[in-house]
């Protein structure tokens, strides 16, 4: 069996590579349904039964359902667990207000948030989205000044992870100039579609431009790095064999001397 473990999201975006897959990326197919289910089948049930009691019922336990499923199948769970506990906040904050519309009030949230993030991150000249793709790619455990000035002074490099900084701010905006209205106008349905349509497609969609964005610049990257770590090993090598010659030279003074 092979167990090696396919890296989703912006960890796809680390590896690189030109087997990139989108669907790999974005969890494969069981992890797009099991992604979309809960908020397909709140938004469903909240139209037939009007009942926000049953419809959280419902939702709560399919999700609990996921992550049982992946236990007995012995899967990684992380994911469902993570997905768990966002459908937790999103039922539980429904259901103590009383309002269908508040399911997605943490998604706004969310989504409020990492604008804020990146665009910090824009102005200090760390673009978020590149700091977080180099942190998975890289995994700095030391000189950590030295493993951020190492991808910030490659320009090319640079420009590409703010565009790509740029597209994700985009994609967190345009999702709330849309939903929001909807949700101040009470318009749960249209709500709960508006944010099913806008969730993994989108983040299908940012996935796939921002490796167009970077693969080049990254590649070209990775090989500068390689060739230095190369030129690095030489020069430690030849460091190490004159030292040693020098050591060899010393060895027959001190014998003749003694």
């Amino acid at each position: 069996m092979d167990r090696t473990r396919t890296r989703t999201g912006l960890g796809a975006l680390a590896a690189g590579g030109d087997d990139f897959s989108v669907i790999q990326a974005i969890g494969g197919p069981r992890g797009v349904v099991e992604s979309m289910l809960p908020g397909v089948v709140f938004v469903v049930m909240f139209i037939v039964t009007s009942d926000l009691r049953l419809t959280v019922i419902v939702s709560a336990a399919l999700a609990v359902a996921q992550v049982v499923v992946r236990l007995c199948q012995r899967q990684s769970v992380m994911g469902a667990l993570s997905g768990l506990a966002a459908v937790a906040i999103c039922l539980v904050w429904a259901w103590k207000s009383g309002e269908a519309r508040n399911y997605y009030m943490y998604g706004f949230i969310t989504n409020a948030v990492y604008i804020v993030v990146l665009l910090v991150s824009l102005l200090v000249k760390v673009p978020g989205l590149g700091f977080m793709i180099e942190f998975i790619r890289s995994l700095p455990t030391e000189r950590f000044r030295a493993w951020l000035d190492g991808w910030r002074s490659d320009r090319a490099l640079m420009r590409a992870y703010a565009t790509i900084t740029w597209l994700w701010i985009g994609v967190f905006a345009l999702r709330l100039a849309v939903q929001v209205p909807l949700y101040l106008t009470n318009h749960v349905g249209w709500l709960g579609t508006a944010r099913l349509l806008m969730g993994i497609p989108f983040w299908a969609l940012a996935i796939w431009v921002s490796y167009l964005i970077v693969a080049d610049p990254m590649h070209r990257h990775r090989q500068l790095e390689l060739r230095r770590t190369e030129e690095e090993s030489e020069q430690e090598a030849e460091e190490a064999n004159e030292c040693e010659a020098a050591d060899e030279d010393a060895r027959p003074r001190a014998d003749g001397r003694s």
